[in-house]
């Protein structure tokens, strides 16, 4: 299939499944989608099994790995993503939860990375190496599913930016320690990678992406603003921020600076200093307009894909018990990688009661882990990488996703003082 057929089936299938969704399931889209893609997978399935000769199971198979779910989002749907989810983010409110949201997403990542590789590691006999790749690319919560199910949670504006913030940012970190451990891990298949990497050499590394991403696109994006400030045309502006966000994330990947960064830094700068200097009214409304349009489609052929994408795994009886142990180790991670950097601002900065659990049970996964996953080498563990990550990524979605909003409103009503009863004497 040609590029424009495979993209003719994806939105078909989107807009069938986001209908059914409306009809009958009255869902988030994104988890409405996902879940009908993954009960036609299971029909599909069990349909083959019935009736082996059909072959359905092969073809979808096939059409499926066409489908390139790796490249097509690391390489194209992600700086989309990540530029319309930073888009719509307040500076001002990032910049008061700055602190918070640097730990987060850099210690945190840190801390969640180890605990998951030694648990998996112990559970699975895995290498500790390999373990620790699998660790990185399940630690960063998924600035798409987080930004998606945020809006339907209705939680406080402090604790939303902090959520939001931190899944920008880890997303790139994340994605850098990745790029680190799959070096380590597999030597002949990493860019960057050997036996031994020296620690100097790993730090230049890191800087080099994650600095260099920030740079070039605050560069680029202070280059669009400067051109909107002079341009009075919203067709013409709303193909810049387009320009920016394709040509941008293009640029940094032959570049090789963190492009997830360089995405989010320039949607930043357009969302509020070309928002509030460089863009008329009309121009404003054209831009949110376009690119929630833009999220909005982007998100159903993601979430579509995502629930698909089980096609592309091969269970075994040995994964009962390490697939459940991920999710549960995935869990244990993200609730100490949020409590211990919290903890460590305590001298500094309070935080409300809620903000450990929300944060711990609103850091949802999503197809970035899928991605990274499908994107490592062939090895004996893939498949079994593979699979946890599925099943991390699923159970995030359908049941922390769905759960959100409840267990907001839940932890609010705790918050609540009870009234004083006042006895009469």
């Amino acid at each position: 299939m040609t590029p424009l057929q495979i993209a003719s089936v994806v939105l078909v299938l989107s807009a069938a499944s986001g209908t059914f969704n409306y009809f009958f399931l009255r869902l988030p889209a994104s988890i409405g989608i996902m879940i009908t893609a993954l009960l036609g997978s299971v029909v599909v399935l069990a349909v083959d099994h019935l009736h082996p000769g059909l072959h359905l199971a092969v073809q979808v198979r096939e059409w499926v790995a066409a489908l390139a779910f790796s490249g097509s989002l690391l390489d194209g749907m992600l700086g989309l993503l990540l530029f319309a989810g930073a888009l719509h983010v307040s500076l001002k409110d990032l910049r008061r939860e700055a602190l918070p949201v640097l730990l987060l997403a850099t210690l945190g990542v840190a801390i969640s990375t180890a605990i998951v590789a030694a648990g998996f590691s112990w559970v699975s006999g895995m290498p500790i190496l390999i373990a620790l790749v699998f660790g990185a690319l399940i630690s960063p919560t998924d600035p798409v599913a987080v930004l998606g199910i945020l809006q339907d949670a209705n939680i406080r504006k402090s604790l939303e930016t902090k959520i939001a913030g931190e899944s920008l940012f880890n997303d790139g970190v994340g994605y850098v320690v990745f790029l680190l451990l799959v070096g380590l891990a597999f030597p002949s298949a990493g860019a960057h990678g050997g036996s031994s990497i020296d620690p100097a050499a790993v730090a230049l590394l890191f800087i080099r992406e994650a600095v260099g991403g920030a740079a070039l696109g605050a560069a680029l994006g202070w280059g669009v603003f400067q051109l909107m400030r002079r341009i009075n045309d919203y067709p013409l502006e709303v193909m810049l921020t387009l320009a920016l966000a394709f040509g941008g994330y293009e640029l940094a990947l032959a570049l090789e600076v963190s492009a997830p960064i360089m995405a989010v830094v320039a949607g930043l700068m357009i969302g509020n200093v070309g928002r509030r200097d460089a863009m008329s009214e009309e121009t404003r409304t054209y831009v949110d307009g376009f690119w929630r349009l833009i999220d909005e489609i982007l998100n159903a052929a993601l979430f579509l894909m995502i629930g698909m994408e089980i096609f592309q795994l091969s269970f075994t009886s040995d994964m009962a018990v390490a697939l459940p142990a991920a999710v549960g180790l995935a869990l244990l991670a993200r609730l100490l990688s949020v409590a211990l950097p919290i903890l460590l601002l305590r001298p500094i900065r309070r935080e409300g009661r809620d903000v450990v659990p929300l944060m711990t049970w609103g850091g949802l996964k999503g197809g970035i882990s899928v991605a990274l996953a499908l994107s490592l080498p062939e090895s004996e563990w893939k498949a079994l990488i593979l699979a946890a990550t599925y099943a991390v990524v699923v159970f995030s979605i359908l049941v922390q996703g769905l759960t959100l909003g409840r267990f907001a409103r839940w932890l609010n009503q705790k918050e609540k003082p009870r009234p004083k009863v006042s006895s009469m004497v």
